[in-house]
């Protein structure tokens, strides 16, 4: 066993005994010194927590900036996705529309309208370069949309059967009943010419006629949607709204023959 000589038990006792009567002190006066120093470590205390606050608020600002910077560029890119689908989308029933057609039909993309005539006017990106030529007729997957006014180089001006100086020959698909179809500087076209007895009803569809020497016999035109008489109260017409979204196209076919 081991041999301790009494001086180096001392040497080992008394740094225990010191230690444990330093403990017991402290424990005793932990008390007191905390209400003597509790103004100091108060305000110690708020001094720390101001300082850490100012110090995370600057950090979560910085990174509150960069969290907003990703967000909005997500939110961009999320709309860019969402202009491509639909883009997409009308790109192929188009493409579906012109291989089940009979006719040859040229594909264009509405890159404008005309300033002076913006509710009956849009500008194509098609012109003289494709074989476009004034008079050449430009429909749409739901229906007609106009005929080509002016062709240059790389564009032409489509005339939207919403012009007052468009006139349709038109048929009503139901009854067969004969009208002349007009625009009206509005978003409905109005079918004149019926006759008192003429058979025509809200929710009847308009189609072009064999009379019609503009357009082909048998394209739509658009839907009635009321029916009235004229001044005379001889003759009724009709108010008739086009199955083409006119305000909103973005593309159409030219009919080349």
């Amino acid at each position: 066993m081991f041999n301790l000589s009494r001086k180096k038990l001392i040497h080992i006792i008394l740094p225990v005994c010191f230690v444990a009567l330093l403990g017991s002190c402290l424990f005793f006066l932990k008390k007191p010194a905390q209400k003597i120093f509790k103004p100091q470590l108060s305000f110690i205390g708020l001094v720390k927590r101001e300082f850490a606050g100012i110090i995370f608020y600057h950090r979560n600002m910085v990174k509150a900036e960069r969290l907003q910077g990703e967000i909005d560029l997500l939110r961009l890119r999320l709309f860019d996705m969402r202009e491509i689908y639909q883009e997409n989308t009308r790109l192929k029933e188009i493409f579906k529309f012109k291989q089940n057609s009979s006719r040859r039909l040229l594909p264009a993309r509405v890159i404008g309208r005309s300033p002076e005539s913006w509710s009956s006017m849009v500008i194509i990106d098609r012109g003289l370069e494709s074989g476009l030529r004034p008079g050449m007729v430009v429909i749409s997957p739901q229906g007609l949309v106009g005929s080509i006014l002016e062709s240059s180089d790389g564009s032409s001006k489509v005339l939207l059967i919403t012009d007052p100086n468009q006139g349709i020959s038109s048929i009503v698909q139901r009854s067969r009943q004969e009208g002349l179809v007009n625009g009206t500087l509005g978003t409905n076209l109005i079918m004149r010419y019926l006759p008192d007895e003429a058979q025509i009803a809200p929710g009847d569809i308009i189609v072009t006629s064999e009379l019609s020497r503009a357009y082909p016999k048998g394209l739509l035109v658009g839907k009635v949607i009321s029916v009235g008489h004229d001044f005379s109260g001889l003759n009724r017409y009709a108010l008739v709204r086009p199955v083409a979204d006119l305000a909103n196209i973005e593309e159409v076919l030219v009919i080349l023959s």
